[in-house]
């Protein structure tokens, strides 16, 4: 990679650990209708699937199925009144952006999480250095994995595809990146269901825990 690229993230599971308060909303809807609360432990790994991959762990719906609508509706204006009550940056992430900002390269966040959750969550957390632009799930006419969004984002950041990285937690981040023509590492770290582990993901490289990001980026930037 050379100085014309730009490092792009996730949100969910890459740069922000959400799950407690996905998990929380989850919850407070099931204790709502009779049912006890699951352990963090089961609703984690599909928390990077939002309400689609929560419901169906918790209620075992599915998008199509009709009670799914109403119930999707009443999860998302619960998790939005508490939005940011346990979430926060990984562990090492701050360092990250911080070394970004020292690099002088540009990133930005990249998610498929609707724009009337990602505003207010990230001014809730108030990172310690401001993405370049931030694309939401519905900031395109289509969301990841299709390239757009990817592509939209390097074009607010002024920068070329081939030396860019996109960082992320789910097959769709891989596919989303690739298709955009940028090099794809995984977030190992984040929200990954045991039958889709990122070894069947094809991405670039594989970063297990997020203390070992910066590490991996410095070597990558300092290389050329």
């Amino acid at each position: 990679m050379t100085q014309s690229g730009a490092v792009l993230f996730d949100l969910d599971g890459t740069l922000v650990d959400t799950a407690p308060d996905l998990a929380a909303a989850a919850n407070r809807l099931r204790e709502s209708r009779g049912l006890p609360a699951l352990p963090l432990a089961d609703l984690r790994p599909v928390a990077s699937q939002g309400a689609r991959g929560l419901l169906r762990v918790a209620f075992g719906l599915q998008p199509e199925d009709h009670e799914f609508p109403a119930l999707r509706e009443k999860f998302l204006e619960d998790y939005l009144s508490r939005i940011c009550e346990q979430s926060t940056l990984f562990p090492g992430m701050a360092q990250v952006l911080h070394w970004l900002e020292e690099s002088k390269i540009p990133w930005g966040i990249v998610t498929n999480k609707p724009g009337f959750l990602t505003t207010p969550l990230l001014a809730a957390l108030a990172l310690p250095v401001a993405p370049g632009v931030v694309v939401s799930g519905d900031t395109t006419a289509r969301a990841k994995p299709d390239p757009l969004p990817v592509l939209h984002a390097l074009q607010q950041l002024d920068a070329e595809t081939t030396p860019s990285l996109m960082i992320g937690d789910d097959p769709r981040d891989i596919l989303a990146g690739r298709a955009a023509g940028t090099q794809c590492w995984a977030a190992g770290w984040g929200y990954v269901e045991a039958e889709h582990p990122p070894e069947n993901w094809e991405a670039d490289q594989i970063i297990t825990r997020s203390e070992l990001l910066q590490p991996a980026l410095f070597h990558v930037y300092t290389a050329q």
